[in-house]
Protein backbone atom coordinates (compact mmCIF):
# COMPACT_ATOMS: atom_id res chain seq x y z
CA UNK A 1 0.00 0.00 0.00
CA UNK A 2 2.61 2.30 0.47
CA UNK A 3 4.17 1.94 -3.10
CA UNK A 4 0.66 2.92 -4.36
CA UNK A 5 1.16 6.05 -2.17
CA UNK A 6 4.36 6.81 -3.22
CA UNK A 7 3.28 6.60 -6.95
CA UNK A 8 0.23 8.58 -5.87
CA UNK A 9 -0.42 10.52 -3.48
CA UNK A 10 -4.27 11.49 -3.53
CA UNK A 11 -5.07 7.63 -4.11
CA UNK A 12 -8.16 6.31 -2.27
CA UNK A 13 -6.73 2.62 -0.28
CA UNK A 14 -9.13 0.40 1.08
CA UNK A 15 -8.14 -3.11 2.28
CA UNK A 16 -10.11 -6.02 2.31
CA UNK A 17 -12.86 -5.72 4.77
CA UNK A 18 -13.32 -2.15 4.26
CA UNK A 19 -13.26 -2.49 0.71
CA UNK A 20 -15.76 -5.53 1.02
CA UNK A 21 -18.17 -3.12 2.63
CA UNK A 22 -17.61 -0.09 -0.11
CA UNK A 23 -18.73 -2.66 -2.85
CA UNK A 24 -21.38 -4.12 -0.82
CA UNK A 25 -22.82 -0.47 0.00
CA UNK A 26 -22.19 0.75 -3.40
CA UNK A 27 -24.42 -2.41 -5.02
CA UNK A 28 -26.99 -1.65 -1.85
CA UNK A 29 -27.10 2.23 -2.88
CA UNK A 30 -27.59 1.56 -6.96
CA UNK A 31 -30.61 -1.29 -5.48
CA UNK A 32 -32.48 1.48 -2.88
CA UNK A 33 -32.44 4.47 -6.17
CA UNK A 34 -33.70 2.00 -8.47
CA UNK A 35 -36.06 0.11 -5.91
CA UNK A 36 -39.12 2.74 -6.87
CA UNK A 37 -38.80 1.99 -10.44
CA UNK A 38 -39.90 -1.68 -10.39
CA UNK A 39 -43.78 -2.33 -11.70
CA UNK A 40 -46.21 -0.80 -13.15
CA UNK A 41 -46.64 0.93 -9.70
CA UNK A 42 -43.16 2.46 -9.75
CA UNK A 43 -42.72 6.15 -9.87
CA UNK A 44 -40.95 8.30 -12.51
CA UNK A 45 -37.74 9.83 -12.09
CA UNK A 46 -36.99 13.49 -13.38
CA UNK A 47 -33.18 13.74 -14.37
CA UNK A 48 -31.99 17.27 -14.88
CA UNK A 49 -29.10 17.32 -17.01
CA UNK A 50 -26.07 19.88 -17.07
CA UNK A 51 -27.23 21.77 -19.23
CA UNK A 52 -30.78 21.82 -18.09
CA UNK A 53 -32.30 19.71 -20.01
CA UNK A 54 -35.62 17.54 -18.75
CA UNK A 55 -36.18 13.58 -19.01
CA UNK A 56 -38.69 11.67 -17.11
CA UNK A 57 -38.71 8.03 -16.92
CA UNK A 58 -39.13 5.45 -15.51
CA UNK A 59 -36.57 2.96 -17.65
CA UNK A 60 -33.46 1.54 -15.63
CA UNK A 61 -31.60 1.68 -18.50
CA UNK A 62 -31.74 5.38 -19.22
CA UNK A 63 -31.18 6.02 -15.38
CA UNK A 64 -28.33 3.67 -15.23
CA UNK A 65 -26.93 5.67 -18.83
CA UNK A 66 -27.60 9.78 -17.32
CA UNK A 67 -26.59 8.46 -13.77
CA UNK A 68 -23.20 10.01 -13.43
CA UNK A 69 -21.43 6.94 -11.14
CA UNK A 70 -17.74 6.93 -10.05
CA UNK A 71 -17.75 4.38 -7.96
CA UNK A 72 -16.15 1.22 -9.89
CA UNK A 73 -18.58 -1.32 -8.53
CA UNK A 74 -21.88 0.42 -9.21
CA UNK A 75 -20.52 1.04 -12.52
CA UNK A 76 -19.90 -2.35 -13.48
CA UNK A 77 -23.29 -3.60 -11.89
CA UNK A 78 -24.78 -0.41 -14.39
CA UNK A 79 -22.80 -1.85 -17.21
CA UNK A 80 -24.37 -5.52 -16.36
CA UNK A 81 -27.63 -3.84 -16.82
CA UNK A 82 -27.05 -2.50 -19.92
CA UNK A 83 -25.82 -5.71 -21.36
CA UNK A 84 -28.73 -6.89 -19.88
CA UNK A 85 -31.01 -4.60 -22.05
CA UNK A 86 -29.01 -5.23 -25.33
CA UNK A 87 -29.64 -8.78 -25.53
CA UNK A 88 -33.36 -8.54 -24.10
CA UNK A 89 -34.34 -5.47 -23.99
CA UNK A 90 -35.53 -5.54 -20.59
CA UNK A 91 -35.02 -6.66 -17.19
CA UNK A 92 -32.13 -3.77 -16.26
CA UNK A 93 -34.36 -2.50 -12.63
CA UNK A 94 -34.69 -6.18 -11.81
CA UNK A 95 -30.76 -7.14 -12.52
CA UNK A 96 -30.03 -4.37 -10.30
CA UNK A 97 -32.48 -5.29 -7.63
CA UNK A 98 -31.18 -8.73 -7.87
CA UNK A 99 -27.64 -8.25 -7.82
CA UNK A 100 -27.94 -5.71 -4.29
CA UNK A 101 -30.35 -8.40 -3.23
CA UNK A 102 -27.42 -10.98 -3.14
CA UNK A 103 -24.81 -8.82 -1.98
CA UNK A 104 -26.99 -7.72 0.75
CA UNK A 105 -27.43 -11.32 1.92
CA UNK A 106 -24.02 -12.36 1.54
CA UNK A 107 -22.97 -9.55 3.73
CA UNK A 108 -24.57 -11.63 6.49
CA UNK A 109 -22.85 -14.59 6.09
CA UNK A 110 -19.70 -12.52 5.70
CA UNK A 111 -19.98 -10.63 8.91
CA UNK A 112 -20.83 -14.29 10.69
CA UNK A 113 -16.81 -15.24 9.27
CA UNK A 114 -17.61 -16.85 5.81
CA UNK A 115 -15.41 -16.42 3.67
CA UNK A 116 -15.83 -14.51 0.25
CA UNK A 117 -14.81 -17.13 -1.79
CA UNK A 118 -16.90 -19.77 -0.52
CA UNK A 119 -19.72 -17.20 -1.07
CA UNK A 120 -18.64 -16.45 -4.72
CA UNK A 121 -19.13 -20.49 -5.44
CA UNK A 122 -22.35 -20.37 -3.80
CA UNK A 123 -23.41 -17.78 -6.07
CA UNK A 124 -21.92 -19.75 -9.01
CA UNK A 125 -23.75 -23.19 -8.12
CA UNK A 126 -27.38 -21.13 -7.54
CA UNK A 127 -26.87 -19.91 -11.36
CA UNK A 128 -26.19 -23.75 -12.74
CA UNK A 129 -29.05 -24.63 -10.83
CA UNK A 130 -31.34 -21.50 -11.87
CA UNK A 131 -30.34 -21.93 -15.57
CA UNK A 132 -31.55 -25.59 -15.19
CA UNK A 133 -34.67 -24.55 -13.84
CA UNK A 134 -35.32 -21.90 -16.53
CA UNK A 135 -34.98 -24.38 -19.20
CA UNK A 136 -37.01 -26.89 -17.46
CA UNK A 137 -39.44 -23.78 -17.63
CA UNK A 138 -38.89 -21.99 -20.76
CA UNK A 139 -41.57 -22.92 -23.75
CA UNK A 140 -39.94 -23.90 -27.03
CA UNK A 141 -42.63 -22.43 -29.39
CA UNK A 142 -44.98 -18.99 -28.28
CA UNK A 143 -48.05 -19.10 -29.85
CA UNK A 144 -49.04 -14.60 -30.27
CA UNK A 145 -51.25 -14.69 -27.44
CA UNK A 146 -48.19 -15.60 -24.97
CA UNK A 147 -46.38 -13.21 -26.98
CA UNK A 148 -48.58 -10.50 -26.54
CA UNK A 149 -48.70 -11.50 -22.74
CA UNK A 150 -45.19 -11.09 -22.49
CA UNK A 151 -45.32 -7.46 -24.23
CA UNK A 152 -47.57 -6.25 -22.29
CA UNK A 153 -45.86 -7.37 -19.13
CA UNK A 154 -42.71 -5.66 -20.23
CA UNK A 155 -44.57 -1.78 -21.62
CA UNK A 156 -47.06 -1.84 -18.83
CA UNK A 157 -43.74 -0.81 -16.69
CA UNK A 158 -42.68 1.60 -19.24
CA UNK A 159 -45.65 3.58 -20.21
CA UNK A 160 -49.27 4.37 -19.29
CA UNK A 161 -51.56 1.31 -19.65
CA UNK A 162 -53.25 2.79 -22.55
CA UNK A 163 -50.23 3.04 -24.83
CA UNK A 164 -48.85 0.01 -23.52
CA UNK A 165 -51.90 -1.96 -24.56
CA UNK A 166 -51.82 -0.11 -28.42
CA UNK A 167 -48.48 -1.16 -28.68
CA UNK A 168 -48.67 -4.67 -27.63
CA UNK A 169 -50.27 -6.04 -30.48
CA UNK A 170 -47.83 -3.86 -32.80
CA UNK A 171 -45.07 -5.31 -31.08
CA UNK A 172 -45.62 -8.51 -32.08
CA UNK A 173 -47.12 -8.47 -35.34
CA UNK A 174 -44.27 -6.37 -36.48
CA UNK A 175 -41.41 -9.33 -35.04
CA UNK A 176 -43.78 -11.60 -36.67
CA UNK A 177 -43.93 -10.35 -39.70
CA UNK A 178 -40.25 -10.16 -40.31
CA UNK A 179 -39.89 -13.94 -38.51
CA UNK A 180 -37.73 -16.63 -40.40
CA UNK A 181 -38.21 -20.40 -39.36
CA UNK A 182 -34.59 -21.23 -38.41
CA UNK A 183 -33.15 -17.77 -38.87
CA UNK A 184 -32.51 -15.11 -36.03
CA UNK A 185 -34.89 -12.32 -35.85
CA UNK A 186 -33.22 -9.01 -37.91
CA UNK A 187 -34.41 -6.14 -35.60
CA UNK A 188 -33.30 -3.69 -38.12
CA UNK A 189 -35.90 -5.22 -40.47
CA UNK A 190 -38.62 -3.20 -38.20
CA UNK A 191 -38.30 0.45 -38.88
CA UNK A 192 -39.89 3.24 -35.86
CA UNK A 193 -40.86 6.27 -37.66
CA UNK A 194 -41.85 9.34 -35.73
CA UNK A 195 -44.21 11.71 -36.98
CA UNK A 196 -44.47 15.35 -35.31
CA UNK A 197 -48.17 15.97 -35.82
CA UNK A 198 -49.44 12.85 -34.07
CA UNK A 199 -49.54 11.80 -30.79
CA UNK A 200 -48.53 8.12 -29.44
CA UNK A 201 -52.48 6.85 -29.71
CA UNK A 202 -52.10 7.14 -33.70
CA UNK A 203 -49.41 4.58 -33.85
CA UNK A 204 -50.02 2.00 -36.23
CA UNK A 205 -48.12 -0.57 -37.67
CA UNK A 206 -47.30 -1.30 -41.43
CA UNK A 207 -46.09 -4.00 -43.02
CA UNK A 208 -44.42 -3.04 -45.64
CA UNK A 209 -41.25 -0.25 -46.63
CA UNK A 210 -42.43 3.68 -45.20
CA UNK A 211 -40.33 6.30 -46.92
CA UNK A 212 -40.69 9.41 -45.69
CA UNK A 213 -40.69 11.41 -48.85
CA UNK A 214 -42.66 11.53 -52.03
CA UNK A 215 -42.38 11.98 -55.93
CA UNK A 216 -41.03 14.85 -56.49
CA UNK A 217 -42.23 15.54 -59.77
CA UNK A 218 -46.49 16.63 -59.98
CA UNK A 219 -46.90 14.49 -63.04
CA UNK A 220 -45.41 11.44 -61.33
CA UNK A 221 -48.23 8.91 -60.63
CA UNK A 222 -49.70 9.19 -56.84
CA UNK A 223 -50.08 5.36 -56.80
CA UNK A 224 -48.56 2.57 -58.27
CA UNK A 225 -49.35 -0.92 -57.81
CA UNK A 226 -47.83 -4.32 -59.34
CA UNK A 227 -44.48 -2.53 -60.15
CA UNK A 228 -41.23 -3.28 -60.78
CA UNK A 229 -38.61 -1.28 -58.78
CA UNK A 230 -35.26 0.06 -59.71
CA UNK A 231 -33.17 0.57 -56.26
CA UNK A 232 -29.54 2.27 -57.82
CA UNK A 233 -26.89 4.39 -55.81
CA UNK A 234 -25.85 6.83 -59.03
CA UNK A 235 -26.26 10.49 -59.07
CA UNK A 236 -29.03 11.90 -62.04
CA UNK A 237 -27.98 15.49 -61.46
CA UNK A 238 -25.05 18.18 -61.65
CA UNK A 239 -22.14 16.76 -59.80
CA UNK A 240 -19.38 18.89 -58.59
CA UNK A 241 -15.55 16.94 -59.27
CA UNK A 242 -14.05 15.13 -56.54
CA UNK A 243 -10.95 16.79 -56.76
CA UNK A 244 -10.60 20.78 -56.71
CA UNK A 245 -10.65 21.71 -60.49
CA UNK A 246 -11.55 24.77 -63.12
CA UNK A 247 -13.27 24.92 -66.16
CA UNK A 248 -12.45 28.06 -68.50
CA UNK A 249 -13.53 29.31 -71.61
CA UNK A 250 -13.38 32.40 -74.14
CA UNK A 251 -16.46 32.37 -75.45
CA UNK A 252 -20.40 31.80 -74.75
CA UNK A 253 -20.14 29.48 -77.56
CA UNK A 254 -17.88 27.39 -75.59
CA UNK A 255 -19.29 28.06 -72.60
CA UNK A 256 -22.87 26.18 -73.99
CA UNK A 257 -21.01 23.55 -75.46
CA UNK A 258 -20.05 22.70 -71.44
CA UNK A 259 -23.17 22.51 -70.21
CA UNK A 260 -24.73 20.25 -73.17
CA UNK A 261 -21.73 18.16 -72.22
CA UNK A 262 -22.95 17.97 -68.85
CA UNK A 263 -26.03 17.66 -69.39
CA UNK A 264 -25.65 14.72 -71.82
CA UNK A 265 -23.81 13.16 -69.34
CA UNK A 266 -27.18 12.74 -67.42
CA UNK A 267 -28.90 12.21 -70.02
CA UNK A 268 -27.18 9.16 -71.14
CA UNK A 269 -28.37 7.33 -68.12
CA UNK A 270 -32.00 9.07 -67.75
CA UNK A 271 -32.05 7.29 -71.41
CA UNK A 272 -30.91 3.66 -70.13
CA UNK A 273 -33.24 3.67 -67.57
CA UNK A 274 -36.03 4.46 -69.98
CA UNK A 275 -34.71 2.15 -72.23
CA UNK A 276 -34.96 -0.38 -69.42
CA UNK A 277 -38.30 0.68 -68.37
CA UNK A 278 -39.28 -0.22 -71.86
CA UNK A 279 -37.53 -3.68 -72.17
CA UNK A 280 -39.25 -4.99 -68.82
CA UNK A 281 -42.86 -3.53 -68.80
CA UNK A 282 -43.63 -3.64 -72.56
CA UNK A 283 -47.17 -3.56 -73.26
CA UNK A 284 -48.44 -4.55 -70.07
CA UNK A 285 -49.92 -2.20 -67.14
CA UNK A 286 -47.38 -2.81 -64.86
CA UNK A 287 -45.39 0.03 -63.23
CA UNK A 288 -42.01 1.31 -62.75
CA UNK A 289 -40.30 2.69 -59.33
CA UNK A 290 -36.82 4.48 -58.93
CA UNK A 291 -35.47 4.50 -55.74
CA UNK A 292 -32.34 6.43 -55.67
CA UNK A 293 -30.10 7.35 -52.89
CA UNK A 294 -28.44 9.61 -54.26
CA UNK A 295 -29.92 13.37 -56.22
CA UNK A 296 -32.27 13.43 -59.10
CA UNK A 297 -32.11 17.25 -61.10
CA UNK A 298 -35.65 18.97 -62.30
CA UNK A 299 -34.84 17.99 -66.02
CA UNK A 300 -34.32 14.30 -65.19
CA UNK A 301 -37.92 14.12 -63.29
CA UNK A 302 -39.50 15.58 -66.10
CA UNK A 303 -37.79 13.16 -68.58
CA UNK A 304 -38.96 10.45 -66.02
CA UNK A 305 -42.38 11.48 -65.78
CA UNK A 306 -43.16 11.66 -69.31
CA UNK A 307 -42.58 7.93 -69.36
CA UNK A 308 -44.89 7.23 -66.41
CA UNK A 309 -41.89 6.56 -63.80
CA UNK A 310 -42.49 7.30 -60.18
CA UNK A 311 -38.98 8.25 -59.15
CA UNK A 312 -37.96 9.07 -55.36
CA UNK A 313 -34.36 10.21 -54.58
CA UNK A 314 -32.33 10.66 -51.46
CA UNK A 315 -33.57 7.54 -49.81
CA UNK A 316 -31.92 6.29 -46.95
CA UNK A 317 -29.37 3.54 -47.19
CA UNK A 318 -31.01 1.26 -44.84
CA UNK A 319 -34.34 1.29 -47.18
CA UNK A 320 -32.29 -0.37 -50.32
CA UNK A 321 -31.80 -3.81 -48.18
CA UNK A 322 -35.27 -3.63 -46.78
CA UNK A 323 -36.35 -3.39 -50.70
Amino acid sequence: MAAIKQLNPKAEVARAGQALDLNISAAMGLQDVLRTNLGPKGTMKMLVGGAGDIKITKDGNVLLHEMQIQHPTASLIARVATAQDDITGDGTTSNVLIIGELLKQANVYISDGLHPRIAAEGFDLSKKKALQVLEQMSVKKCARDDLINVARTSLRTKVKNTVADLLTEIVVDALLAIKKEGEPLDLHMVEIMTMEHKTEMDTKLVKGLVMDHGARHPDMPKKVSDAFILTCNISLEYEKSEVNSGFFYKSADEREKLVKAERAFCDDKIQQIIDLKRAVVGNTDKGFVIVNQKGVDPNSLDALAREGIVALRRAKPTNTPSL
